[in-house]
């Protein structure tokens, strides 16, 4: 795997506790061509699949690697038209395998990801999995879940922090390959980084043990991403790790995001 020059960049990704199998995905790319990386930059995904063994995996899979393929071959110069294409794709892939494997029927998964051209951040998410931007000592959650309990919280029944431990949190409202069609989230202009910048993606096997200050007091103590995804991994094993574990940490280096 190829990672020019600009980023810093780790991922982890661990079956939990309790779990027989992990059906949690993620993968990171970036053009072989340097004219192509120039238009398109770089692509970072994770999916948290769901269906039961077979098919939580082959979903995740699924949505990545066709999100990753849809971005690469779009023609378009608009990388927001180009991830809503990917998960639109991915959606009804999903819906096919489950229509010629009935043993598989709910199968789904969570999305989310991101791509990163100079200074300038797109990115779709359907589900519950998680983009963070860390700025200074300050984290924002760019994502909203959608869940039953994301739900609660928006409409002002439930706070933030209740949220984090209700028992339905899981719950979800939107997944690749559940229901007719599903329409993700993407914001309509990208966001503007800064140098120093850091992003993180994570599944709800992560966020729902490490919450926001931690993860931000994690990459202040911790030197590099890798060593700060191996930590953040480490301290939800040791609270029980009932779910798939997976971080992706990407640090926007002191020439921006080329060089």
């Amino acid at each position: 795997m190829r990672i020019r020059p600009g980023i810093e960049m780790a991922s982890l990704t661990d079956v939990g506790c309790q779990r027989e199998n992990n059906e949690d995905f993620l993968a990171y790319w970036e053009p072989d061509s340097d004219a192509d990386f120039l238009k398109k930059g770089r692509l970072a995904l994770i999916a948290d699949g769901m269906g039961g063994y077979e098919g939580g995996q082959e979903a995740s899979r699924l949505a990545v690697e066709t999100i990753q393929n849809i971005y690469d071959t779009n023609a378009s110069s608009d990388l927001r038209d180009a991830l809503l294409q990917g998960f639109r794709t991915a959606h009804e892939k999903i819906r096919a395998y489950a229509e010629a494997h009935p043993e598989f029927e709910g199968m789904g998964t969570t999305c989310t990801a991101l791509a990163l051209n100079d200074l300038q951040l797109y990115f779709a998410h359907v589900g519950d999995s998680r983009l963070y931007l860390i700025r200074g000592t300050t984290i924002s959650r760019l994502t909203r879940d959608h869940s039953y309990v994301g739900r609660l919280v928006e409409s002002g029944v439930l706070g933030s922090e209740e949220a984090e431990r209700h028992p339905q949190r899981h719950i979800l409202t939107a997944a690749l390959g559940a229901g007719v069609e599903v329409v993700a989230d993407a914001p309509a202009s990208p966001i503007d980084l800064e140098n120093g910048d850091v992003l993180v993606l994570c599944t709800d096997g992560l966020w729902s043990l490490i919450h926001e200050p931690e993860i931000l007091e994690i990459l202040e103590k911790k030197p590099t991403p890798a060593a700060a995804c191996k930590e953040m991994v480490k301290r939800a094993r040791q609270r029980g790790g009932p779910d798939n574990i997976t971080v992706q940490i990407l640090k926007i280096s002191a020439n921006g995001s080329r060089q």
